[in-house]
């Protein structure tokens, strides 16, 4: 199964007894917004949802940190999800979440695990059928294992800060990186020094679709990104920085890796440097 599937392939799919379809859709930054209540009145056939929201590591103050794998495990049972499942991500959410749990999905061990390109958008309005309520599915076994090579804490960041050894690209938008623009959740201006900035929608077509590969290796170029360091992704809380990570990997690319506090953390802290300005810019200031 490829990384990324077509609406056409997953329409041809469905119904295979080895295939599970999962609604990751997640409203972060729009708490107006009910992700599970939107699931329940209209979902792909079959598809059970991902509670993003809640999958999390509730001993954190930050916002929706990696959970501990045992957590993950034991809710992937409950939703169905298990050994030998090829799984097909989606989401509806203008920030492409199923980004968010496919990484976690890949963090945690599961290689089968796909994104719907262009989400429930693109499925609806082709006119494929959506369903109504909730899909229970019998729980399965999921074994799971943590990779740490695909994370970064803040001080494997703050050593990288130093040494340059890993390329940090952020994805946020570009007035918030520069520190034009306030941060939302009230935390310093800025972003981590030497890190690019490639903001995550410059990845998708305007119908929400992930562009072509020659068109996402050019942005990375385009942003200064050097494609001979290892790559590590941030955001403002770890969710769009997925979007980065995913792109890199229909490159191909292996060497990548998520900063899970992303700015959430590094805004936070007052013992962090923040950058201010365009990308790898020396002015600083600290909070």
């Amino acid at each position: 199964m490829e990384l990324l599937v077509s609406t056409e392939w997953l329409a041809s799919e469905l119904g295979a007894n080895d295939l599970r379809v999962v609604d990751a859709t997640y409203f972060a930054l729009d708490p107006a917004r009910d992700a599970q209540a939107e699931y329940e009145a209209g979902h792909i056939p079959g598809a059970v949802h991902l509670d993003l929201a809640n999958l999390k590591d509730e001993a954190s103050d930050l916002p929706g940190m990696l959970p501990p794998a045992e957590k993950f495990a034991s809710r992937m049972q409950s939703l169905g999800l298990g050994d030998g499942s090829r799984i097909v991500l989606y989401d509806n959410s203008p920030h492409r979440t199923s980004a968010r749990a496919w990484y976690m999905f890949r963090m945690f061990g599961v290689n089968e695990v796909a994104i719907l390109d262009g989400g429930l958008h693109k499925w609806v309005a082709e006119g494929r059928p959506i369903e109504q309520g909730k899909v229970a599915l019998r729980h399965r076994h999921f074994t799971v294992w943590r990779d740490p090579a695909a994370v970064r804490d803040i001080d494997q960041m703050r050593v990288n800060v130093a040494s340059g050894a890993e390329e940090v690209v952020d994805a946020r938008s570009a007035k918030r990186f520069t520190g034009e623009e306030a941060d939302p959740r009230g935390l310093a201006s800025g972003h981590i020094p030497n890190s690019k900035n490639l903001p995550f929608d410059l990845l998708l077509n305007p119908d929400g679709t992930f562009r072509s590969k020659d068109e996402i290796r050019a942005a990375f170029d385009d942003a200064g990104v050097d494609p001979g360091k290892p790559l590590v992704t941030t955001c403002g809380s770890g969710v769009t920085a997925s979007v980065l990570l995913f792109a890199a990997a229909l490159l191909g690319r292996e060497d990548i890796a998520l900063y899970d506090g992303s700015w959430s953390e590094w805004g936070l802290r007052a013992d962090t440097e923040k950058a201010i300005g365009e990308a790898c810019m020396t002015t600083t200031a600290t909070a």
